[in-house]
């Protein structure tokens, strides 16, 4: 992947990812993975195309969350890549299950007031509403502070892993571990705002 071939990186489109194949050395992809993220992020951000904002958010559905999941998967949590994947794999599982995450964050409300002015979302939280709100998250990586971004996604997640800690663990409902992990993915993303807001976040 080449500046040359992506000199509009605010734009992704179906090939944004071309060149990045299963196989490829570690090493390499990882480079790579830093590059995309950053072209991303940073070019997005600096855009003037109105419709950039949308291709962001379908970025997943375009290029499909396995493409995603093997460029940024394996990055860290306090980077630019590794924070993207933590969106997109948040909107991925509230768009999956929004009647799940609506019961969840709704349970959590109390509990964690503050993160749920930060989160929001419309009121009562129902399934719609959950989606539109994880949409307007990954559209503002077009169009506000990616720092913004990353704090409201945390501040979602960590209503939720309180909503999950507050109710009852029928046979198929989330467990210890899912609400120990979202948690976990609260405090990423609260980690890496705090070092975007500080300009550290690469």
């Amino acid at each position: 992947m080449t500046s040359e071939r992506h000199h509009k990186p605010a734009t992704p489109g179906a090939a944004f990812f071309e060149g990045i194949e299963s196989g490829t050395d570690p090493l390499v992809l990882g480079e790579a993975a830093d590059r995309a993220a950053t072209l991303l992020v940073r070019g997005a951000h600096d855009s003037d195309d109105e419709g950039v904002a949308e291709r962001v958010l379908r970025l997943a559905e375009t290029e499909g969350l396995e493409t995603l999941a093997e460029l940024w998967s394996g990055s860290p949590a306090d980077s630019l890549a590794g924070s993207l994947w933590r969106l997109y794999l948040l909107r991925a599982w509230v768009h999956t299950d929004p009647v799940g995450a609506a019961r969840e964050f709704d349970a959590g409300q109390s509990t964690a007031q503050v993160a749920r002015v930060v989160a929001g979302v419309a009121d009562p939280p129902g399934p719609d509403e959950l989606r539109r709100m994880v949409d307007e998250v990954l559209r503002g990586i077009a169009e506000r502070e990616y720092a913004d971004v990353l704090l409201r996604a945390a501040a979602f997640a960590r209503v939720v892993a309180a909503g999950r800690a507050a109710l009852p663990h029928p046979p198929d409902g989330p467990s210890t571990t899912d609400t120990a992990r979202m948690l976990t993915l609260a405090e990423q993303l609260e980690h890496a705002g705090h070092l975007e807001l500080r300009a550290a976040l690469a």
